[in-house]
């Protein structure tokens, strides 16, 4: 029987705005593959505007990796490359021709592949960049022995899609997938359920674990920290569950099929609910007569961690989940003396504490500037994690890549600090400081 880890830290934040569990086909006139999405990587363009493409078809490549390309989601045609600052590559517009061609690579039985047969495959169809390693959270690099690989199927941030609900439609391309995960390390294929539901229980070549407890018992990173942490010199990958199936697919069907069920949430939308497209696709049309108000955030992803966007924009590669919550540009005149009942509240400033319950409809002012950090002891309350969260900050600030190490920083990632973020009174943007941190690690170790 699978054992049950009980996460007593953490902090449940409840919004208004959760989707409906009910799947609509959403058919994107535009994709995008944005390389800003991968930590790490220098592109080198495999494509140029008006060129003809395929679902698999390389868009780029890494200068420094060539053999690991990222590819079109979808068949159509290469509509624009945008670029930013410094001629930075911004975004890759495909425009969609509906007819999804794929390449075939071939149906293949990872039964009977060998470990490195398994990896040229993946590489070969594009799938490689949906596998990443702990530390960094980069792409995994293929030379690399894993000691584990994680997958979390279950999302426990604010308004997170169900990925059970979604897993269980296509239960046997994620075993197929698994499978293939199995053979890429000698360890052990771990994954993470919440505790009281046995959809994906039971499935064989696996370990896995339940989960109880508030938010974020369902990252990865808690997950890795639990059952393996990481030491210097080891590695560990994780995929998310999704892509699992996406694996899956390629070995099942012989084809990249990137649809992907994301959720479509926030109190803004007047309709919240999923929709089955593909990865990148353009989230513009969905926004279409389905806003509550014009004064918004766009968010691909959750509040906490996801990229704040334009209209116009795209799903982010690794996301999910696209958020739309109300701007919070406006100054609230002595706020602090009001009892507020609808403010969420950590450190139970506010009478709404009483509502544990209560669903709010919080916006993006930060209610204050950014100010010194101060030691409240708050931050150990959100992270169940044996680290010392102030200090490991403060390290990654002054650069000290020796005290990084001996606080944790190969155990961490910017997800696993963003209810930290949250309750922070400084106001500070300890995800980044985090990311510099991991960044700087990895460039001296490199």
């Amino acid at each position: 029987m699978a054992d049950t880890i009980k996460i007593k830290k953490g902090l449940n934040i409840n919004l208004l705005g959760e989707a409906k569990k009910s799947v609509s086909l959403y058919h994107a006139k535009e994709f995008a593959i944005k390389p800003t999405d991968f930590i790490g990587v220098f592109p080198r363009l495999l494509v140029k505007e008006g060129d003809a493409v395929k679902a698999g078809s390389p868009i780029f490549h890494d200068k420094f990796k060539e053999k690991v390309v990222f590819v079109s989601p979808v068949s159509g045609t290469v509509k624009q490359i945008k670029r930013g600052d410094k001629r930075v590559l911004e975004e890759i517009i495909i425009s969609s021709d509906d007819n999804n061609d794929s390449i075939e690579f071939g149906k293949h039985d990872p039964n009977s592949m060998d470990r490195a047969s398994i990896i040229e495959f993946l590489i070969q169809a594009g799938i490689w960049p949906m596998i990443r390693q702990r530390p960094y959270s980069v792409i995994a690099n293929p030379d690399d022995s894993p000691k584990a690989i994680f997958i979390s199927a279950f999302d426990s941030s604010p308004l997170a899609p169900d990925l059970s609900m979604i897993i269980k439609e296509e239960l046997n391309t994620f075993k197929t997938g698994l499978d293939v995960l199995a053979k890429l390390t000698s360890g052990k294929v771990h994954l993470g359920l919440p505790e009281g539901r046995s959809e994906l229980a039971g499935i064989k070549g696996v370990e896995t674990t339940f989960y109880a407890g508030p938010h974020p018992a369902g990252n990865v990173g808690i997950h890795i920290h639990k059952l393996n942490p990481i030491n210097k010199g080891e590695v560990v990958w994780t995929v998310n569950a999704q892509d699992v199936v996406i694996i899956g697919r390629l070995f099942n069907e012989g084809r990249y099929d990137s649809s992907v069920v994301i959720a479509l949430t926030g109190s803004e939308i007047k309709n919240p609910q999923y929709f089955k497209t593909f990865k990148g696709a353009s989230i513009k049309d969905l926004m279409k007569d389905n806003l509550k108000s014009q004064n918004v955030r766009f968010i691909s992803g959750n509040v906490l961690t996801g990229d704040k966007v334009r209209q116009d924009c795209y799903i982010g590669f690794y996301h999910q989940q696209i958020t739309v919550i109300p701007e919070g540009n406006y100054h609230e005149f002595f706020g602090w003396a009001t009892p507020g009942f609808n403010k969420f509240s950590f450190s139970k400033a506010f009478f709404s504490y009483l509502s544990p319950r209560k669903k709010f409809m919080l916006d993006t002012n930060l209610h204050g500037g950014e100010r010194a950090l101060v030691m409240t002891g708050q931050y150990e309350q959100v992270l169940p994690m044996d680290v010392l969260p102030m200090q490991l900050i403060k390290s990654c600030m002054i650069e000290d890549i020796e005290l990084m190490e001996k606080l944790g920083i190969y155990e961490v990632d910017e997800e696993d600090f963003a209810l930290i973020e949250f309750i922070d009174t400084s106001k500070t943007n300890i995800q980044k400081i985090i990311r510099n941190g991991l960044d700087l690690v990895r460039k001296e170790m490199s």
